[in-house]
Formats: C-alpha cells, sequence, structure tokens
C-alpha cells in the first residue's frame, strides 16, 4: 500500500496550494511547463521548481516530445496516495458509523407539571 522508495515525500509535495493546483490541471491530461504556468498565477521557473519536487515524490513523469517535456500524473504515484488515504478514511468512517449506529440519541426533557402550554419557560408566547 506503500510508494516505492523515493527523493521525496508525495504527502509533503502534495501540501503546497501551487503543488495541488498543478496535481489538479495535470488530472485533465499531459501539459508542458508554458502551459501549467499560463493556467496558473505562478511564473514558468516556479512551475518547473514544483514539478521537480512532485517527479521526485512519485506523482509526476515527463516525456520528451521534440524540445519540450509534456507533464502527466504518474498513475502508480497517484493510485498509492489514493490507496493510503482511502484505508484512513475508510477505517475512521466505518468507526463513526459503528459509533453513530450504536448511540441512543439524547431524549428532550418534558417540562415540569403545570408549565409549557401556557407560556413560561417551556414554551408558548412571552
Amino acid at each position: 500500500m506503500g510508494l516505492p522508495i523515493l527523493d521525496g515525500d508525495p504527502y509533503d509535495a502534495l501540501g503546497d496550494a501551487n503543488r495541488r493546483a498543478i496535481v489538479e490541471l495535470l488530472g485533465t491530461g499531459g501539459r508542458t511547463v508554458r502551459e501549467i504556468a499560463d493556467a496558473l498565477p505562478i511564473s514558468r521557473p516556479a512551475v518547473s521548481r514544483h514539478l521537480r519536487l512532485l517527479k521526485r515524490a512519485g506523482l509526476v513523469l515527463d516525456e520528451p516530445r521534440g524540445t519540450r517535456r509534456i507533464y502527466q500524473l504518474h498513475d502508480e504515484g497517484v493510485e498509492a496516495v489514493h490507496a493510503y488515504l482511502a484505508g484512513v478514511w475508510g477505517d475512521a468512517a466505518a468507526r463513526f458509523r459503528l459509533v453513530a449506529e450504536n448511540t441512543i440519541p439524547p431524549v428532550p426533557p418534558s417540562p415540569p407539571e403545570g408549565e409549557g402550554r401556557d407560556g413560561g419557560e417551556w414554551g408558548g408566547a412571552e
């Protein structure tokens, strides 16, 4: 369920909003550094740095095409992160469901005798 041993940590890599935005863009297909920079409010050198970190973390691959490189998501890295998170959240959701199904909802208190219908603390207009 873990990622292969890599130079970078995919969870650290995803901790940056710009890198998450790059991952979201690459989720729609491969792109060049320029295409990514044009879609985000960051420079091409910044995009290159972010892609280098994502690549070291096993989340992005690059493929040379002529004089350009096309960056795309690395399926194995993304699937490993997904499997880890699904396991963590799946366990938490199962525990929450178990607690919710085995908890008796509190019964609201009854108004004291003689109060409730004619105003006062337990209801009605004041």
